[in-house]
């Protein structure tokens, strides 16, 4: 109920912002790396990162001077590749690795400074995200020489479904409403709810290529 309407609320401000005339909005996708910190009773696991993508929408709404409010909710794919070196649940208390797939969500309450006022312009932006886990498979191994394939669980007992991140982008607008953008996101919500369970903080590096669809040629 909760994701429902965090969802809802989220896609009727896009709806209203983007009836704002002043308001630009844009399409974007690209792929990522993305990876974890992943701790048990403190001491880090050794982890390898894998390939993602990312795929969503953005608006820029003029905030002050050079400072634009730019909120964006994309489709991520995630995951990692971790071994223990001691037990972990989850997955399971047997389990010697972890290599899993996650499909979220993520809604992103950024602010956007452009360099200078030209079209052509370098950027920079920052702020929180709501990462909401929509489902998710993992794949490990066992000290028992069995192995186990299986969706991931999330509830308050196992893997948590909502998660929070800083997001950061450098990048570069055209006045043809081309944008191109380096992105990092760092985990600062543990992924794990389990009682004296291991600390999972995803990881993601990227790059997205994107389009304004509401601007016209050398508009800013």
């Amino acid at each position: 109920m909760f994701m429902k309407k965090t969802c809802l609320t989220a896609l009727l401000s896009f709806s209203i912002l983007i009836c704002n005339s002043q308001v630009r909005w844009a399409i974007f996708g690209g792929p990522q790396t993305t990876s974890t910190k992943y701790t048990i009773n403190g001491q880090k696991q050794p982890t390898t990162p894998k390939y993602g993508f990312q795929l969503g929408a953005h608006l820029k709404a003029p905030f002050e001077n050079n400072l634009y409010f730019s909120p964006a909710v994309f489709y991520s794919l995630k995951g990692y590749k971790v071994n223990f070196n001691q037990p972990s649940y989850p997955p399971d208390s047997l389990a010697i690795d972890n290599n899993t797939t996650i499909h979220s969500v993520e809604l992103a309450a950024l602010l956007q400074h452009d360099f200078n006022t030209r079209p052509d312009h370098f950027f920079v932006k920052f702020g929180p995200s709501l990462d909401i886990q929509i489902s998710g498979k993992e794949k490990f191994n066992r000290s028992n020489r069995t192995s186990v394939e299986q969706d991931m669980v999330f509830s308050f007992t196992s893997y948590g479904r909502y998660g929070f991140n800083f997001l950061m982008q450098f990048g570069y607008e055209t006045k043809n409403g081309l944008l191109l953008f380096a992105q990092y996101s760092h985990g600062i919500g543990n992924m794990n709810n389990a009682d004296n369970g291991p600390g999972i903080w995803h990881r993601v590096v990227g790059i997205s290529i994107g389009k304004y669809l509401n601007c016209k040629s050398g508009e800013k």
